[in-house]
């Protein structure tokens, strides 16, 4: 009887991802992402191992959503002040800060504990074209 093989830091090689968003669906690009970060498509993927890979995101701010989301979705967030609940629409954030639509997607589709923190820091997310991890020589990944 074979016994499970469980990942451990030594067996893990990461790789970099280059994701182009360029009129692409926000919801279908985040879960896409979220996998490679977590590593479930690799053969030693472990749940309680971060065997996920980076993954470089340009042109955040040309993403888009479905249906009427730019006026009617929301993002909360408090200031921890009485009465400092904050609202923003999809629409305003993706002016303001196009990066932080992506990420808040993609943080919602990782688990909830210590580990999606550190998933979450390889990922790069940038407004534009340009990006400075071409040294890393990162793949292209179609999504």
């Amino acid at each position: 009887m074979k016994t499970t093989q469980v990942a451990k830091k030594e067996d893990i090689t990461r790789e970099w991802f280059l994701v182009d968003v360029d009129n692409k669906v926000l919801g279908r690009v985040a879960t896409e992402i979220a996998n490679v970060l977590r590593g479930k498509k690799k053969p030693i993927y472990t749940p309680s191992v971060d065997t996920g890979d980076f993954v470089v995101v340009v042109n955040a701010a040309k993403i888009a959503l479905t249906g009427n989301k730019l006026a009617d979705k929301a993002y909360h967030h408090h200031t921890g002040f009485p009465g400092g609940l904050k609202t923003i629409t999809a629409g305003k954030l993706l002016e303001k800060k196009p990066e932080d639509v992506i990420k808040k997607a993609v943080k919602g589709m990782l688990p909830k504990n210590k580990l999606a923190r550190h998933m979450l820091s390889k990922l790069k997310i940038y407004a534009g074209p340009e990006h400075p991890h071409k040294a890393q020589q990162p793949k292209v990944l179609d999504i």
